[in-house]
């Protein structure tokens, strides 16, 4: 009996003790914040410029309602000597709130990137309750955190969204980007080798012309943001840029390709026949040879026939075996180009040394504090790639065969 109104005594204790609403946060006080660019101005002070959505305007825009001539965001924006004074210096031209917890988007102007680094903005970011280690990092391309931000986009009326939407789906179809969050960009400057890789951003058109409402009443808006390139980092400070073969290379063997487009040439004629991949895997291992560090990089691609612009008669398994062939030489030189430029940066993003630390770890403790700068570029690397056509789409026969045979 002591023993239940012990309990019941316990229970009304914890209720009085508890509250529900202690921390409670009304939505019209608050200031969301979107997107969130940091720079570095002249005097080495730091700017932070805050995308604060107007939820009047988008929930508009939402349900379909009357064309508001308002813009969908508003910027604000402020300096200081380190990011808390310059957020906090900010807050005094808003009337509510700045509130993180939704900030989907974190910005790093390429100048800052370069001559600080991440690792002197992690701590304030890392340490802030309210602001999520998830949220996407890019960093400008040859432009300001400011100006990116600033800019208005069409389709997706918030410049965050946009931002993150473009990022997810040219990762997914084209592989020559990344989307990262800022807990993979601590992950990977914390692993051995100290680097990691970032997706590139940049505005394609006048910077001006982007903040005006206009931009978002042209079909073709004079200014719109652009997925572009892949930042390398090391020790935390953008050291390069990859473009092109080189970014797709890279994004291969880190085993992120989720999907592109692979064309060969056939029968003289460049770029014949795409080949879209379906399923990949990329597999590392590591091998000391006469006292060196030996690397093995295997990639297994399946794809379809997406396109021929020559008459390819893919009923005949010798033909497909060639287009298998040529397949595996394209994606082995995107592998090759990628490697030698990771060794030229002496930047392992490649994350062969996190692939050697977890396989010998004992050679590893030897060799860890010159791995970069002196093992690493003069590091052997074997490349193998197996690649096979699945499926050839609608159609067996080419199209242009039977174009040429009516002719």
């Amino acid at each position: 009996m002591k023993r239940k109104w012990s309990v019941l005594l316990l229970m009304i204790l914890v209720t009085v003790l508890l509250s529900s609403c202690w921390s409670k946060k009304e939505l019209t006080d608050l200031a969301i914040v979107s997107a969130m660019g940091v720079d570095k101005t002249e005097d080495g002070r730091y700017t932070v410029t805050l995308q604060i959505i107007n939820p009047g305007n988008v929930a508009g825009e939402l349900v379909g309602g009357g064309g508001s001539q308002s813009p969908p965001v508003t910027i604000y924006w402020d300096s200081g000597d380190n990011l808390v004074e310059a957020s906090r210096r900010a807050s005094s031209r808003i009337s509510r709130r700045v509130y993180y917890a939704h900030t989907n988007l974190l910005v790093i102007g390429e100048k800052l990137a370069r001559e600080d680094g991440m690792n002197v903005l992690i701590d304030a970011f890392d340490r802030d309750p309210d602001f999520r280690a998830t949220a996407t990092i890019v960093i400008a391309n040859h432009t300001s955190a400011a100006d990116l931000v600033k800019t208005l986009t069409p389709v997706d009326k918030i410049p965050a969204n946009k931002v993150l939407k473009t990022l997810e789906f040219t990762e997914r179809k084209w592989g020559e980007n990344v989307k990262v969050s800022l807990q993979d960009v601590i992950m990977g400057l914390e692993s051995p080798g100290g680097k990691a890789v970032v997706g590139g951003f940049r505005i394609v058109g006048d910077h001006k012309h982007g903040r005006m409402l206009e931009n978002l009443q042209e079909s073709a808006p004079e200014a719109t943001l652009r997925a572009s390139g892949i930042a390398v980092l090391k020790q935390g400070k953008l050291v390069d840029w990859l473009y092109g073969k080189t970014a797709r290379g890279t994004v291969w063997i880190l085993d992120k390709i989720q999907g592109t487009d692979i064309n060969i040439d056939w029968r003289g004629r460049k770029e014949a026949v795409a080949y879209q991949t379906v399923r990949q895997k990329t597999s590392l291992s590591v091998q000391i040879k006469n006292g060196q560090p030996h690397i093995s990089v295997h990639t297994r691609v399946e794809g379809d026939i997406g396109e021929m612009e020559v008459p390819v008669d893919i009923t005949n398994p010798n033909v497909i075996t060639k287009i298998e062939q040529s397949v595996r030489q394209e994606i082995k030189k995107e592998l090759k180009v990628a490697i030698e430029r990771a060794q030229k940066d002496k930047t392992d993003i490649l994350g062969f040394g996190e692939v050697f630390h977890s396989s010998k770890p004992k050679e590893w403790k030897k060799i860890k504090s010159e791995w970069n700068d002196v093992y690493f570029p003069k590091s052997k690397v074997d490349i193998t790639v197996e690649a096979y056509v699945r499926r050839a789409g609608l159609r067996n026969k080419s199209f242009l065969s039977g174009v040429k045979e009516n002719q």
